[in-house]
């Protein structure tokens, strides 16, 4: 019979012929250090949509707000994270962070709407 020995430190594995791990400690340690990057990536994604939606928020407390691009850049807005698009049948595209929106304007003034 074979010795198999742990994947995360190297101990000797008992149990099951095809258990790769002596504990179920290594085993997420092991698993964690392996999704590490794309966990990071997906909680940064999810910080930034939530930082953006809480600025919406905050903004528009009416349900249809003009404000300027300096104000939502100065609150730390980004503008490259959004979740959905909508265009309307005359052509103007709505930018969506979950329910709260913003139609660019002239003069640099965006539109802010609640969806409902």
């Amino acid at each position: 019979m074979e010795n198999k020995i742990c994947l995360e430190c190297g101990e000797k594995v008992i149990g099951r012929i095809d258990k790769k791990f002596c504990s179920d400690y290594c085993r997420n340690a092991f698993n964690n250090k392996v999704n590490k990057e794309s966990k990071n990536l997906i909680r940064n994604t999810n910080n930034r949509l939530r930082k953006n939606y809480k600025i919406l928020s905050e903004l528009n407390t009416s349900g249809k707000t003009k404000v300027t691009r300096r104000k939502l850049f100065d609150r730390g807005f980004d503008f490259k994270f959004i979740t959905s698009l909508y265009t309307t049948k005359t052509g103007n595209t709505y930018f969506y962070v979950y329910d709260q929106g913003y139609l660019v304007l002239e003069n640099e003034l965006y539109l802010l709407v609640k969806q409902d």
